[in-house]
């Protein structure tokens, strides 16, 4: 089950701390998936090193082209099949912790680009 939040304006990512991202005046505890117009609040997916391109549908059907995969404190990279995934679907997907993951996702989304993003906390 999925629960989205539409804004009518993009939106940009205000904090990030090791155990919360704040969205506008949201704050999110839990991981948080995101585009420059949609929250999607219930993010399942399980621990990183887990994530497989089934989690990634919801995302897929915004037509990004890119992925940023913000993955708490410390760099952890997703199963190599998952790379794989997303180059067969031309989709980039850039791994970094989540704070330069909001970072990025902030400029991108101020440049107009087609991005989304998946932000974990610690």
């Amino acid at each position: 089950m999925k629960f989205t939040r539409e804004l009518s304006t993009s939106i940009s990512i205000h904090s990030v701390t090791d155990d919360l991202v704040r969205i506008g005046s949201q704050t999110y505890r839990a991981t948080v998936a995101l585009t420059p117009e949609v929250i999607i609040e219930s993010w399942a997916a399980g621990p990183v090193h887990t994530l497989a391109e089934v989690d990634f549908q919801v995302l897929f059907d915004t037509s990004p082209e890119v992925i940023i995969l913000g993955t708490g404190r410390k760099n952890i990279f997703p199963p190599r099949e998952l790379m794989f995934a997303f180059a067969r679907r031309g989709i980039g997907l850039e791994i970094m912790n989540t704070p330069a993951a909001a970072r990025t996702f902030n400029v991108l989304a101020g440049e107009g680009r087609r991005i989304a993003a998946v932000l974990y906390v610690d």
